[in-house]
C-alpha cells in the first residue's frame, strides 16, 4: 500500500471539518447540494458522473465511493464501465489536443 494513503480516510473524511469547522460545514452542505437527490440530473447520474470524473483525476478514495453511490442509486456495471470509458475518450482527447501545440512549435522550430 501507498504510505501516502490509508483506506480508512475515506470513512474518517467528515473530520476535516475539525481544524476549520465552518469552512468543512459549508463544503459538506454545498457537496450533498449538488451529489444527492433528483434535480435537473438524477442521483443515478450524478453517481455515474462522479464515477467516472473519479476515474480520470484517479482518486482511489472516490472510485470506491461512488462505485458504492452509482450501485446504490440503480446504475449497473455496463453503465458504470461506459461513464469509465467516456471520461478516458475525454481524457485521451484532451492530451491529443494539445499535440496541436507540439506541431506549432515544430513548424516554428523549422520555418
Amino acid at each position: 500500500m501507498n504510505k501516502y494513503t490509508d483506506p480508512k480516510d475515506l470513512k474518517s473524511f467528515g473530520k476535516i471539518t475539525e481544524w476549520q469547522e465552518d469552512m468543512g460545514q459549508k463544503f459538506f452542505d454545498w457537496y450533498a447540494g449538488v451529489t444527492e437527490g433528483d434535480s435537473a440530473l438524477t442521483e443515478r447520474e450524478k453517481a455515474l458522473i462522479a464515477l467516472a470524473v473519479s476515474h480520470a483525476i484517479q482518486c482511489s478514495y472516490c472510485i470506491d465511493a461512488y462505485t458504492t453511490n452509482s450501485l446504490q442509486a440503480g446504475a449497473d456495471e455496463e453503465q458504470m464501465m461506459e461513464a469509465v470509458h467516456v471520461a478516458a475518450a475525454v481524457k485521451a482527447g484532451t492530451t491529443l489536443i494539445y499535440a496541436r501545440q507540439m506541431q506549432r512549435q515544430v513548424d516554428k522550430i523549422t520555418m
